[in-house]
């Protein structure tokens, strides 16, 4: 069988292993809707004519949703499976190396629609959520969905190898996944996030992310309220892909297949 084929079988073990985890599931996929339905239930006011918090914040939240399915579950799980002896057993095999790879996008890909789902429909029946009206739009929702989650997916390889244990994973992943959630105008009208910390969350890949689905759920009337006047897709597209390049290479030269001991 072909690497490919073997990946794809390794996917769907992966899906598997994910859904009989309650940990994951609900951590990846309860804990985003709750913080919706959370905020969306406290928060009522009108950031512009015509846009409410909750309208905003769902935006932001099917952003965070595919960086905590990307990043954060696979800098979590990655340390707990090489502290586990698992990659040392795979790499053993006569398993192609990518399989490995290939099947953990599969799961990340699987495991990510069914929370952008999620949170589309729940934004959409209990807070109003406008649905993309043009197709534009529903092209543009695509293609920062998948520059985004392909970025995220990269940088949480990369970083599970900074754990030094599977029990480390959360406390190094989860801090830099909340901070960024913070500063990248999820929780706060981006606006309204000091300027020094903007400059910051610009680096990274969930400020843009954010950004392009605000211009896909939120009228076009919006933009003037966005920091540069504008949704910028094209910087969007140009900095998610510098990530994706950016994290492929950091994989290749920081994944560890045996741990630091």
């Amino acid at each position: 069988m072909t690497a490919l084929h073997l990946g794809l079988l390794r996917g769907g073990l992966e899906i598997k292993q994910f859904l009989r985890s309650r940990e994951s599931v609900v951590f990846t996929l309860a804990f985003p809707l709750l913080l919706l339905v959370l905020f969306g239930a406290i928060f009522e006011d009108e950031l512009a004519p015509g846009v409410s918090y909750t309208q905003y914040f769902a935006a932001g939240m099917l952003a965070a949703g595919l960086l905590s399915t990307g990043f954060q579950s696979l800098a979590i799980q990655i340390p707990i499976e090489r502290e586990k002896g698992i990659l040392k057993r795979l790499r053993g095999t006569p398993m192609p190396r990518v399989a490995y790879f290939v099947g953990k996008v599969v799961m990340v890909l699987a495991i990510g629609l069914a929370e952008t789902v999620l949170l589309l429909a729940t934004a959409v029946l209990l807070f109003d959520l406008p649905l993309p009206s043009t197709a534009g739009k529903w092209l543009t929702f695509a293609w920062v969905g998948v520059l985004g989650i392909t970025a995220c997916t990269l940088c949480g390889i990369a970083f599970s190898s900074l754990a030094r244990s599977g029990r480390s994973g959360p406390a190094v992943a989860t801090p830099v996944a909340i901070v960024l959630q913070f500063i990248s105008g999820i929780f706060i009208p981006y606006q309204n996030i000091p300027g020094w910390l903007r400059d910051i969350a610009s680096v990274f890949p969930l400020k843009w992310m954010c950004q392009g689905m605000r211009s896909v759920f939120l009228p076009d009337s919006f933009a003037a309220q966005e920091v540069d006047g504008g949704w910028q897709h094209g910087t969007t597209a140009l900095v998610l892909g510098a990530w994706i390049v950016g994290g492929l290479v950091l994989c290749l030269a920081t994944f560890r297949w045996t741990d630091r001991s």
